[in-house]
């Protein structure tokens, strides 16, 4: 595992247990998988088919599984998406509102829940995705409030 910053991440698989573990946020997504390093020293390399989520987590014992479902609309800007799983879960999240971040094999998303700081959800892991809204749009621009009327003379004479 090249490199000295690592995260604190949460991998739930499809059919298995979830890991916890550190990732190099700028390198762990390879060709052939994800890279972890686990709590005993042991680096794995998982492939894009077996993992659901990995959740990017402040720690690991406050690392429950992630509000799927936003019970509002979000205030935080970019696109609001629904991702529909292999296993008919659904989650959703915030995306940037720009295509040049996006990476080649999975989406990033900031979650409902505060527990997780993002989560990287891989394609091979999705059957749908879903946009159900642009939040603070730059297309739409806030009109400016009206001038206020001067105030009118009653003893003017």
């Amino acid at each position: 595992m090249a490199g000295s910053t690592t995260k604190k991440a949460v991998i739930r698989r499809f059919e298995k247990e979830p890991l916890a573990g550190w990732v190099n946020p700028v390198s762990f997504l390879q060709p052939a998988g994800v890279e972890l390093l686990s709590a005993q020293g042991n680096v794995s390399h998982l492939s894009y088919q077996e993992i659901k989520t990995i959740a990017f987590v402040r720690d690991f014992e406050d690392a429950p599984e992630a509000g799927h479902l936003f019970l509002t609309r979000p205030k935080t800007e970019g696109l609001w998406v629904r991702f529909q799983f292999r296993d008919g879960d659904v989650m959703e999240g915030i995306m940037p509102n720009n295509l040049l971040p996006w990476e080649q094999y999975g989406f990033t998303v900031i979650p409902p829940s505060s527990n997780h700081q993002r989560v990287f959800i891989p394609r091979a892991a999705v059957r749908a995705v879903e946009v159900l809204g642009v939040v603070g749009s730059p297309l739409r621009k806030r009109k400016a409030k009206p001038a206020p009327k001067e105030q009118i003379g009653l003893f003017d004479e």
